[in-house]
């Protein structure tokens, strides 16, 4: 029960955004995760449980708040007698566009309540960054540059007004490779539009994507089969989380 949780302090962790952001990597991890005492997760039904990769059928399936959170731990970023929460508030397939993450939409209603939530167990816990992965549907959607800067830059100082936190970190990421260059003319106005909110709004950074292989180049690597190439491996996740860190660490 979430009362259980209001005696511990926590740094809040607000992942948001769509598929990428809520984790569908799949195949061989290097490192994967160790579930711990000091990570948790904030689900969407506000329930708390220990942060874990999911199991989906016969494969793992994981996220990149756990390569940060790793980072997070192993920096020294988590005082002592606190613990890490990482508010999940993703969901695939959603966009501005599309009417999920405008202002009176439902998951960005749903990640306020989520937060507000988190904030009230107990007083001395602090939103500490805001971990965004999305643009792949307004892409799909037609999005233009001057449409997506306008909605994402609104996104952003609404979440930091809503919590009185006007410096919270606002981390962003470019989309899969391969991906991409598929889908070249949709993609660029998006992705450069993302690029600019984070060059304009202050304390934001974005991460590039070189080098990072989806689920379908992963498979390929294995002799299997996949035709998903909007999806980063799970392996690559790993590796997003800890530059999503080191672009944090680096504001």
């Amino acid at each position: 029960m979430l009362k259980d949780f209001a005696k511990k302090n926590f740094d809040l962790l607000l992942q948001a955004g769509q598929s990428n952001a809520e984790g569908s990597g799949f195949g061989d991890a290097e490192k994967p995760w160790t579930p711990n005492d000091n990570v948790w997760y904030l689900n969407r039904d506000l329930t708390i449980t220990r942060a874990a990769e999911t199991v989906d059928g016969n494969q793992i399936r994981s996220d990149f708040a756990l390569g940060f959170a790793r980072q997070y731990l192993q920096q020294g970023r988590l005082a002592e007698g606190r613990r890490l929460l990482i508010i999940r508030s993703a969901m695939g397939g959603t966009g501005f566009l599309d009417h999920h993450w405008g202002p009176e939409d439902d998951h960005r209603a749903r990640m306020t309540e989520m937060v507000r939530t988190a904030l009230a167990l107990n007083k001395e816990n602090r939103l500490v960054a805001l971990l965004w992965h999305q643009g792949e549907t307004d892409a799909i959607c037609g999005a233009t540059y001057e449409t997506h800067y306008r909605n994402l830059i609104a996104f952003v100082q609404s979440v930091r007004e809503a919590f009185n936190a006007p410096s919270l970190p606002f981390i962003a990421g470019d989309f899969v490779q391969q991906w991409k260059g598929e889908n070249a003319e949709i993609c660029a106005p998006v992705v450069e539009a993302i690029r600019a909110v984070c060059r304009d709004i202050g304390f934001a950074a974005f991460v590039e994507t070189e080098g990072l292989l989806s689920n379908k180049q992963f498979a390929e690597t294995r002799g299997q089969a996949s035709d998903d190439t909007i999806h980063f491996c799970r392996n690559a996740l790993y590796t997003l989380g800890e530059r999503y860190f080191s672009a944090f660490a680096a504001l």
